[in-house]
């Protein structure tokens, strides 16, 4: 999901400092008693990479054995071909000291062509969000929310998907779409730029957990002031790349009204990291117009009690379900700091601690007046 700000960005690189920001989160929470912020690193605006600018970063996930970091761009193949970013982060249980890109690698369709811009082919155009490192097959796993574009002119519609590729970025297979998340020139599955924003595995690559934005027309009205909404995480076995079920769960009302109150509005979910096998770390992310920061805040999710959906066509009219459970487990306001459109989250190397590593990344969407923003915490167990 974009957003769009009409502000002066802050100084290119703000100072570290460390403080405990979480509330703890329970006894039973992936392993997370609570995060303490130990820094932060904003990489410049427009920063050029091996004939490439980088930004608009949507993903993050760490590959242990390499010791790097992939960063997933949702560049639409404007500025350069869609594509994924390699990166070393550097980093103490002290500081957050830089981020160095690596390597830059194409996304590549099936025939092993580089995707199209808008202008070229918006129907072949993705619109890269997610990415996570399959550890046990040697590949990678993105996600493209599609397009859908209805006007009396012309009518635009891509299906969002869930792919594998090759470390080089070819393309290997997709994940079965469930019918109810094809575009539609109707008001009916999912909304523009509201599908899948967040994958994780669980623990073993048997299954992985792909989340949806924003409600489909079937399940309601998008969040609003003062309402929330009801979205869905979907659930795929690893090995068949085929749905096995689906959950409901509920996002928090938008965390202020826009300036107008006619203007762009959003609070949805910006990515996942799973905990376990029912535990899901949730971003959700509210955006209001008029106003500088998103309010991001994350939450344990705990899938085990909650409804398979997946025959259900409506959480409207069908309300015979129980929605995932979730506890706040940090809210980005406690840092003190301004805050973007925070995109993407993964687990990092042990500190020299002994406690995990927790990273976050923001999207500044290609704008001047957004960051490039790192957030760096330790896990308290």
């Amino acid at each position: 999901m974009k957003k769009h700000l009409l502000f002066l960005v802050l100084p290119m690189l703000a100072g570290f400092f460390s403080c405990s920001s979480t509330r703890k989160a329970g006894t039973d929470a992936g392993g997370i008693g609570r995060l303490k912020f130990i820094g932060e690193y904003i990489v410049p605006h427009n920063f050029p990479f091996n004939g490439t600018i980088t930004g608009g970063l949507s993903g993050i996930d760490y590959d242990a054995t390499a010791g790097q970091y992939y960063l997933i761009c949702d560049d639409r193949s404007a500025l350069s071909p869609a594509r994924f970013y390699t990166a070393r982060l550097y980093f103490s249980d002290q500081s957050f000291d830089s981020v160095k890109f690596t390597a830059v690698t194409t996304l590549l369709q099936t025939g092993g062509q580089p995707y199209p811009d808008t202008k070229t082919n918006p129907r072949l155009t993705p619109d890269p969000e997610a990415m996570r490192y399959n550890a046990q097959k040697r590949l990678l796993v993105w996600s493209s929310e599609g397009e859908r574009i209805v006007t009396e002119k012309d009518t635009i519609l891509t299906n969002p998907g869930i792919y594998e590729i090759s470390m080089k970025g070819q393309y290997i297979d997709s994940f079965a779409l469930p019918p109810q998340f094809r575009m539609q020139a109707t008001d009916n599955g999912p909304r523009r730029n509201g599908v899948f924003e967040g994958l994780g595995f669980t623990p073993g690559y048997k299954y992985l957990y792909v989340s949806q934005e924003e409600p489909r027309y079937e399940d309601g009205p998008r969040a609003e002031p003062g309402q929330g909404a009801y979205t869905r995480i979907l659930k795929f076995d690893n090995n068949t790349l085929q749905p096995v079920a689906q959950y409901a769960y509920k996002l928090e009302p938008v965390a202020y009204p826009a300036i107008p109150e006619n203007a762009f509005k959003v609070n949805g979910i910006s990515d996942i990291l799973v905990l376990g096998d029912n535990k899901l770390l949730t971003i959700e992310r509210s955006f209001s117009s008029g106003v500088r920061d998103c309010t991001i805040k994350v939450y344990i999710t705990d899938l085990h009690n909650a409804t398979d959906i997946s025959n259900i066509n409506s959480l409207q009219t069908d309300t015979r379900f129980k929605a995932a459970t979730k506890t706040l487990l940090l809210d980005f306001v406690s840092l003190g700091k301004y805050i973007d459109n925070i995109e993407g989250v993964t687990f990092g190397p042990v500190l020299p601690n002994g406690h995990r590593s927790l990273i976050f990344v923001a999207d500044n969407n290609f704008s001047e007046k957004e960051e490039n923003q790192f957030f760096l915490f330790e896990v308290i167990p």
